[in-house]
């Protein structure tokens, strides 16, 4: 199949921006168009990259808004719903702007492609609609069970979006992965949190006792898994994660280790959301049989990570 165009929603939000990069390497001959309401987790400048090139057009909007599509989806081969509110925490103090943003955002991003004859539909989705695992990994055939109402959000998307393939016979694509990680990351996630924190000599908060369990893939990594995919699968669901398990406590530890500060004195416990997770597990098997497989690693990382939070933190205004 040629890719002559593909349109991608929350394209300059910290994941959105490292998969149309990824992208813009990988369809050369491509054009992309990015749709983005640029709220505070959004920034035009994460795409600057590529946003100069005439392959690519930006465009400032809400993936609510039904009449936008009609003139960006026209001779669109591939559409990516990558926009979605994402902190848990967020979640639990305003749970219908996550409905409406995740599940009636998806849902409007669906029948516009549908109307407007988009080939394929690729809809990204979270580990988090799994629920809790505590012992054991999730396949692709595991039942979904969210927690919170993020993740809720996320799995009512993906029954909306899934039914469509039986009625409307759509080649759709459903990506669950785990935590992501990398630069441009809102300091409401845990790991810009924790240097944030300690750049600006204050403790990093860790909720509860800080043994909740999770994998963080880079978001290079997940970004490839996106073009992969693409390029080898028309339908089906597939898992995208790291194997390689961490505390939040190990996490905090690890960037104070970098900074040479001693975790004791600057790690301290908050009160823990109303409900948080012991982990989250997924297995990759599936998707690693097409060829993928992780090649970043988060300690490793960190280093780069701290380097561009330094020169950066000051954008996100806090």
């Amino acid at each position: 199949m040629k890719v002559k165009k593909i349109f991608i929603t929350g394209g300059a939000g910290f994941i959105g921006s490292h998969i149309c990069e990824e992208i813009f390497q990988s369809f050369e001959g491509s054009n992309i168009i990015i749709l983005d309401k640029l709220t505070y987790a959004g920034k035009k400048k994460y795409l600057k990259n590529i946003i100069k090139s005439p392959r690519v057009k930006f465009v400032k909007g809400d993936i609510r808004n039904y009449k936008i599509y009609k003139k960006l989806l026209k001779n669109v081969d591939i559409a990516i719903n990558v926009a979605a509110e994402s902190h848990v925490d967020n979640s639990f103090k305003s749970p219908l702007s996550f409905t409406s943003t995740n599940t009636l955002g998806a849902h409007i991003f669906l029948l516009s492609c549908i109307e407007n004859n988009v080939r394929r539909i690729l809809q990204v989705s979270s580990d988090e609609v799994y629920g809790e695992m505590i012992r054991g990994k999730c396949n692709e055939n595991q039942k979904i069970n969210p927690t919170n109402p993020y993740s809720a959000s996320k799995a009512a998307a993906e029954i909306i979006i899934n039914s469509h393939k039986y009625a409307y016979k759509k080649d759709i694509l459903t990506v669950r992965g785990n935590n992501v990680y990398g630069i441009r990351q809102h300091p409401e996630k845990l790991i810009p949190r924790c240097i944030i924190s300690l750049i600006k000599n204050k403790k990093i908060p860790i909720h509860g006792n800080g043994m909740n369990q999770r994998y963080y893939l880079s978001a290079h990594d997940f970004a490839k898994a996106i073009v992969l995919l693409i390029k080898k699968k028309d339908r089906g669901i597939y898992n995208v994660g790291s194997e390689t398990e961490y505390s939040n406590i190990k996490v905090a530890k690890e960037i104070c280790k970098l900074f040479k500060k001693e975790p004791s004195k600057n790690i301290k416990f908050v009160k823990d959301r109303p409900y948080n997770d012991k982990r989250y597990s997924i297995s990759v098997n599936k998707i690693k049989k097409l060829g993928w497989k992780q090649k970043d690693n988060l300690i490793n990382d960190l280093p780069q990570i701290i380097e561009w939070y330094k020169k950066n933190y000051k954008i996100f205004n806090i």
